[in-house]
């Protein structure tokens, strides 16, 4: 009589000590991240932080936001880079936190992957603690799940949640704008992480355009141009609250620009950006004029050289702009909040960009 072998979870393409092994690579990282609050260790079934540190709040509000990185996730696998995207997980999740004036705390990361490479889930969770740093947040855990034959051996995803803390008195949104406010922007590090289904389809689809191409316009390959993380404000933003009166931020994110500052106007009022006072980073004119994407269609997709609005009294404008210049943040006036009037919508821009 032969011996069988019976199925086992190995067998059917889950290698557990590959994900043991992965998790002791990525302690170190994600020490890096602790805060005070942070209790226990990578490992345990739940991330612990220590609410008491909320008691110095007389009525603390929570914000939680989740988010992922989207189709950017594929010229990483393609590339071969994966200590990058971590930095644009973060900034999806914890920008979104601060628009209300909330301090981030901490986050947990999902990454499914189709067959577990230690070093590769290690390095995708280095770039994800290196943003907790940036954002001021502790990374208090996360789950690494295999799904063979539902994903290639090279095939990943990455996702992730995270919870901030505003003094409910400080809560900043649309009752705090007035009409005469300014409308400032802060530079966008390049495409951030959205609308990358429109940008492949364009360059690398439709153009076939190679990822170690090197692009004369972009001044570097259009691999390392894609992949040029998301840029972190959050500490940033922070700081304005700080330093001067703020009365709104709006993350601009997928939907672009005029759709994500309407989020944050009253029904009353009105916001308009005038295009004429910043020049948009060659990759959008890059995708625009190979695609033949019309300028509505790219300002509806893309952030255009816009990752984050601020929106002061026009009193405060100056010293916003001093508190972001001392902290490195490309920073302009880009409009005014009016009254409402006939407009249509929130938001709206005006003029052509500068060239």
């Amino acid at each position: 009589m032969s011996e069988t072998t019976g199925a086992s979870y190995a067998a059917a393409g889950v290698d557990i000590e590959a994900g043991d092994r992965a998790v002791e690579l990525m302690k170190e990282w994600v020490k890096k991240t602790q805060r005070p609050e942070v209790l226990g260790g990578l490992g345990g079934f739940a991330g612990l932080f220590d609410a008491s540190a909320l008691k110095r709040y007389e009525r603390p509000l929570l914000a939680s936001a989740t988010d992922g990185v989207g189709t950017k996730v594929d010229i990483a696998r393609q590339l071969g880079v994966y200590d990058t995207i971590g930095h644009d997980l973060v900034a999806m999740v914890m920008d979104d936190i601060v628009v209300c004036g909330a301090e981030p705390l901490f986050m947990t990361d999902y990454i499914c992957v189709g067959k577990v490479h230690p070093e590769r889930v290690a390095a995708i969770v280095k770039g994800i603690a290196e943003g907790c740093v940036l954002a001021g947040c502790a990374l208090v855990g996360g789950e690494t799940a295999e799904h063979p034959g539902l994903l290639g051996a090279d095939d990943f995803d990455v996702a992730g949640a995270g919870t901030g803390v505003v003094e409910a008195d400080r809560l900043l949104g649309p009752d705090r704008i007035r009409t005469g406010d300014t409308v400032i922007a802060m530079a966008a590090s390049g495409l951030h992480s959205n609308g990358y289904s429109l940008v492949r389809h364009v360059l690398l689809n439709q153009a076939g355009l190679a990822l170690d191409a090197q692009i004369d316009e972009l001044g570097r390959t259009l691999g390392e141009e894609l992949l040029e993380p998301t840029k972190i404000y959050s500490l940033d933003c922070l700081a304005l609250t700080r330093t001067t009166d703020v009365h709104a931020f709006s993350h601009v994110t997928g939907g672009g620009l005029a759709a994500n500052l309407a989020r944050v106007i009253p029904d009353n009022l009105h916001a308009i950006v005038d295009r004429t006072t910043w020049t948009p980073a060659p990759i959008f004119d890059l995708v625009g004029k190979t695609g033949q994407v019309e300028l509505l269609e790219l300002e509806k997709t893309l952030n255009m050289g816009v990752g984050m609005i601020a929106i002061v009294p026009e009193e405060s404008t100056e010293a916003a702009l001093a508190t972001l210049a001392d902290r490195g943040v490309e920073a302009w006036v880009a409009g005014e909040i009016t009254d409402r009037g006939d407009h249509e919508t929130g938001a709206a821009l005006v003029g052509t960009y500068a060239k």
